[in-house]
């Protein structure tokens, strides 16, 4: 059975963007970037493949899901899908997304995430947002967090509006740079 995996950079008090979207507080420098995508290269988006050296092949995941908001910045960008090196889901209600045959778009997050989970394949990618991070809690297997030593004070929650209490195991630790640290903790269920 596959794992639906949320790997994202979150900040110390719990955002995984600041007020207007942006990650500009995180740490994304090369030397940050080389170690995970070395270890994930498959989470590099495709236009920074080729100017990083990214060309391995996909490790962990072969597919993303991700809301709308989060696919809007490849939108924007003229991209149809920023990963057409994995199969990508799009949690929507709208219905206005340009068409791409590695896109597949889906405005029922639990249903799509528990028939991936029975399918063949690699692990599942949950990268963002918040709100559907939220609507995903029951079903995340692993939580794998870039935690930024960085405070936010305010933007876009971890878990969207959802209040959670779930306790969690640390099962690994690794420091990135002196501001980003790599963690991994399963649901202590």
């Amino acid at each position: 059975m596959r794992s639906l995996i949320f790997y994202v950079a979150v900040s110390l008090d719990g955002f995984i963007a600041d007020t207007s979207g942006g990650w500009s507080a995180f740490d994304d420098s090369p030397a940050v970037l080389r170690q995970l995508f070395a270890e994930y290269p498959e989470t590099c988006p495709a236009p920074a493949r080729a100017p990083l050296g990214v060309t391995a092949p996909n490790r962990h995941f072969d597919a993303v899901i991700m809301g709308r908001r989060t696919h809007q910045p490849a939108l924007d960008a003229g991209l149809t899908s920023a990963y057409p090196h994995l199969h990508q889901y799009v949690i929507t209600h709208h219905d206005d997304l340009p068409a791409d045959p590695t896109v597949t778009v889906s405005d029922d997050p639990l249903a799509l995430v528990r028939g991936l989970k029975e399918s063949p394949g690699k692990d599942l990618w949950l990268c963002g947002g918040g709100e559907l991070a939220g609507q995903l809690l029951e079903e995340i297997d692993v939580f794998r967090f870039k935690i930024n030593k960085v405070l936010l004070g305010a933007g876009v929650p971890l878990f969207g509006n959802r209040a959670v209490t779930l306790q969690l195991e640390e099962v690994g630790r690794r420091p990135l740079s002196e501001q980003v640290d790599l963690v991994e903790f399963r649901p202590a269920r």
